[in-house]
């Protein structure tokens, strides 16, 4: 592969995503909303996905692209469609008229229950133009990714170190470290034909019941337990009224979350698994959970 095309590089899975395909001599051509400084390997692009002359110069002479931008949260769940279902439009027209073959897409785990949230069901309408696009497409639904420099996951690892994790509902989710989903997009845009909808993870059978991952948390910041009471979805709705009022457009917890954060079951599933030939996971849970804290350790976060 001699080139490839990358939205979202600025943010925390795309700069992983940026860093790993430079590692393997990969060039990248990349997708910027603000000026960025010189990189070796990297060719800045400004503009954002509503730009059809900026992608189509964006996806111009690339062997693959992978497509990571989208909104993950916002106050405005309507704001979710043109970010994650015309986004996705605009990048395989691009690809179309740029004559590249290769589309990998950056779904979430929410696409599987479209009917929880508004940021799922944009998931599910994008996933379902990728698979309409007659490109050689993959989906990745990754689960809850984790590592440095996130700042969602993040608010778990602070709430650890005071002692207390609030929890959904009772239920289990998968997890995956950034430096391993990384990978293993930059090796799904080199493996062509793979038209295919993987949920990658950790590889922890069964994924991680939520309070085994809030004592994991805690052990990773330092706590021998935690006390991580299950809250009901009402009070859920409660506490997303609350961090509104308190963050207002920077709250972490909306009515949107909550929908599918109370959902008992975000565990990848074994027949979505990625083939070993082509990835497998090298960060386990404990590890990388670790390794995050004393990141954030490190960096004042903590």
């Amino acid at each position: 592969m001699k080139r490839l095309a990358l939205t979202g590089a600025t943010g925390f899975v795309g700069s992983a995503v940026l860093d790993e395909a430079l590692e393997q001599g990969q060039a990248v051509r990349a997708l910027t909303r603000r000026e960025q400084g010189p990189r070796e390997g990297v060719e800045w692009m400004s503009g954002t996905l509503e730009d059809a002359g900026t992608l189509a110069r964006l996806c111009a002479g690339a062997d693959a692209v992978v497509h990571v931008a989208g909104l993950t949260n916002a106050p405005d769940p309507a704001d979710f469609e043109p970010a994650n279902v015309t986004g996705t439009a605009n990048m395989i027209a691009a690809a179309k008229v740029a004559g590249v073959r290769r589309f990998v897409f950056v779904s979430s785990l929410s696409a599987r229950e479209p009917q929880l949230s508004a940021y799922g069901a944009s998931k599910a309408r994008a996933e379902a133009l990728v698979e309409a696009s007659g490109l050689d497409w993959t989906i990745v639904r990754p689960p809850a990714v984790y590592g440095p420099r996130d700042a969602d996951m993040f608010e778990l690892f602070r709430s650890a170190k005071l002692g207390v994790v609030p929890l959904p509902p009772g239920g289990a989710t998968s997890i995956i470290h950034v430096s391993d989903l990384a990978p293993l997009l930059v090796a799904l845009a080199r493996h062509g034909g793979r038209q295919a909808l993987y949920e990658p993870d950790d590889g922890r059978e069964g994924g991680w019941a939520h309070k085994e991952l809030a004592q994991a948390i805690g052990r990773a910041v330092g706590r021998k337990a935690v006390f991580a009471p299950h809250l009901p979805r009402g009070v859920l709705d409660l506490a997303a009224k609350a961090d509104r009022m308190v963050r207002g457009d920077n709250a972490k917890l909306t009515a949107d979350r909550v929908g599918y954060m109370a959902h008992p079951n975000w565990v990848a599933r074994s027949d979505r698994r990625v083939p070993a030939d082509v990835w497998e996971p090298r960060i386990g849970g404990e590890e990388g959970l670790r390794a995050t804290a004393d990141w954030y350790a490190r960096e004042g976060w903590l």
